[in-house]
């Protein structure tokens, strides 16, 4: 059931806390970049030849200044051999069993939605799932995209469409999709509401590729 606040909305308020969010996400996933560099004794310049990203870029990344996109995120995740969802993690321990209540699940906002990462805390295994939920509107884009992973969607609200080899896979809630993403592919909200589905990304070599090209196709 909805629970539902005698309060007027405040759409303002909402944006600004939004933006909030948004501020310290950025913040969290700069310190968490400049962590990974100095662990692995790279220079900003070091790093900047790896990942193909400006100098300048990464210090502003590093300080917080700018919110780097999902496949900026892949660059250095892939750079420092590391799984994206590790920029977004706490320094916490590891555990054999992890029990989520739906209210205590770590979110991370991004221009068209936002995402539920729903294995933190476990040991790393080659697989990454979350739950992903899209705006009214939210798509990848005109161009293909593609990454090399095994990927499975399970709608649960709304409608998402994907386009694969000339062929509309429309997606409703109870619907799934599995697939090589290394085929290019298209995606978009078709829904007139916004739209949410369980995401599980299985990288084809977890030896060659790491866990980083987790959402490259969401071109958040």
């Amino acid at each position: 059931m909805l629970r539902t606040s005698s309060k007027p909305y405040d759409k303002k308020k909402t944006s600004e806390t939004k933006r909030q969010d948004a501020t310290f996400v950025s913040e969290q996933v700069g310190k968490k970049v400049r962590e990974f560099r100095k662990n692995q004794r790279l220079s900003i310049r070091e790093l900047a030849g790896l990942s193909g990203l400006s100098i300048n870029t990464l210090s502003l990344i590093e300080n917080g200044k700018t919110s780097p996109s999902v496949t900026t995120l892949q660059q250095l995740a892939r750079s420092l051999k590391i799984s994206i969802s590790e920029f977004f993690e706490g320094n916490k321990p590891q555990t054999e069993i992890v029990y989520q209540k739906a209210s205590d699940r770590q979110k991370t906002s991004f221009p068209q939605g936002y995402i539920e990462k729903i294995e933190t805390g476990i040991s790393p295994t080659d697989y990454e799932p979350f739950i992903v939920r899209l705006e009214l509107g939210a798509n990848s884009g005109e161009a293909p995209v593609n990454f090399p992973c095994r990927q499975f969607i399970y709608c649960l609200e709304g409608h998402i469409t994907y386009f694969i080899k000339n062929e509309l896979y429309p997606l409703a809630p109870g619907d799934s999709l599995t697939f090589d993403a290394h085929i290019p592919h298209v995606w978009r909200n078709t829904a007139s509401t916004g739209s949410s589905a369980l995401f599980i990304v299985c990288p084809a070599s977890v030896q060659e590729y790491g866990f980083e090209p987790i959402f490259h196709a969401m071109k958040l």
